[in-house]
């Protein structure tokens, strides 16, 4: 297959961007920004390594768990995970980074572009703790470009309707999957039973 190498030649197979498009990205978070981020449990976080290689992890929380600092600034707390740091490794060596915001039910996202770096500020950490649970580190973005994304991925691909779900009996657990991957004396069964306590015991 041929693969498209310029800018010029992606543009030609595309109709220009609309004004409305164009118009409606903001340089600093307004009140629908903040709105929005203060209702959304869930975050998307893309990043990259200094060799240009990619990653996107999910972050999320109670409503509300990434805290707008101001109009230019927001700070992402990190709950307990599996230690890989991928994205904080990422950031540390390319502070470049794409957020989207998800709201269930809403079709519509919230997309915020900026520089991020990660920090373990105690102040900061303490005003981001659930149930006197401090976050291990802070991701912190300078919003550089921020903008409502349309409906149209999420009503092609009915995410929020339930009845167009996969029935998750006939899927394969996680346990499952991680025995298969991964050579090991683990049964799936017990890989699952210690995913479950982990949950259990860190999720904040």
């Amino acid at each position: 297959m041929r693969p498209i190498t310029s800018r010029d030649q992606l543009r030609a197979i595309y109709k220009p961007a609309s004004e409305r498009a164009v118009r409606k990205e903001l340089a600093a978070l307004d009140r629908h920004c903040v709105d929005f981020i203060s209702r959304s449990p869930f975050v998307l976080i893309g990043s990259s390594d200094g060799s240009g290689r990619a990653d996107v992890t999910p972050k999320g929380d109670r409503p509300g768990f990434v805290a707008v600092l101001d109009a230019t600034t927001i700070a992402i707390p990190d709950r307990p995970g599996n230690n890989r740091l991928d994205t904080l490794e990422n950031i540390i060596d390319d502070p470049a980074v794409g957020l989207l915001f998800l709201i269930p039910g809403m079709n519509e996202t919230l997309r915020v572009n900026g520089r991020a770096f990660v920090t373990d500020d105690e102040a900061l950490r303490t005003r981001l703790a659930v149930e006197a649970k401090l976050p291990q580190s802070v991701i912190v973005v300078r919003v550089e470009a921020a903008y409502m994304h349309c409906a149209k991925a999420f009503m092609r691909s009915n995410l929020w309707r339930p009845d167009t779900w996969p029935d998750r009996s006939a899927m394969p657990t996680l346990g499952q999957i991680l025995t298969d991957q991964i050579a090991g004396d683990a049964t799936a069964d017990a890989t699952d039973k210690a995913l479950a306590e982990g949950y259990a015991k860190t999720m904040w």
